[in-house]
């Protein structure tokens, strides 16, 4: 438990953004690599948030009721510590869902993201600052899409937080 700790300081003590565009100009750009990347991204957030969760879960008394019925520590944390903190867990993973649009766009409009001729609205964005006096729509488009695929998700994480957080009730 210390040693994942200890990770997740190293972690969130380097700016991700620049660690990534490290790796990505040392590997080179590849599609399962950005997605290694984007799955990397804020897990010690996560991790933070699940041990504290757990350790007030556990704290309770259900599972020490569970536990001197005489169930495992693994039925206890997996079928009763589990259910009661996962609402808490998707609310945050829906309010990171943006930064990683954010963070691939951002990539992606700097050509360390994915590479044509897949598509990515970084790089429409990217190519359409080439021609924003004449045609202005081809970077606005894609950048407004950005913007309220953002909005929506950040709005859904939001909606999501007011109905399943009990403390909210």
């Amino acid at each position: 438990e210390q040693v994942v700790l200890m990770l997740a300081d190293f972690q969130a003590s380097m700016p991700f953004l620049i660690m990534a565009l490290a790796v990505l100009a040392f590997f080179g750009s590849s599609l399962p690599l950005l997605i290694g990347l984007m799955g990397f991204f804020g897990w010690e957030r996560y991790a933070r948030i699940s041990r504290g969760l757990a350790i007030s879960a556990s704290a309770q008394g259900y599972a020490s009721a569970v536990t001197q019925l005489g169930a495992s520590p693994a039925r206890v944390y997996l079928k009763h510590i589990l259910p009661n903190i996962a609402s808490t867990l998707i609310v945050s993973m829906t309010l990171v869902f943006p930064e990683v649009i954010l963070l691939e766009s951002g990539l992606s409009f700097l050509g360390l993201g994915v590479q044509p001729p897949m598509t990515s609205l970084g790089n429409m964005v990217g190519y359409g600052r080439e021609y924003i006096t004449r045609a202005p729509w081809i970077m606005l488009a894609p950048a407004t899409t950005i913007v309220l695929t953002t909005l929506a998700v950040s709005v859904l994480g939001d909606w999501l937080r007011d109905r399943l957080d009990p403390t909210l009730r």
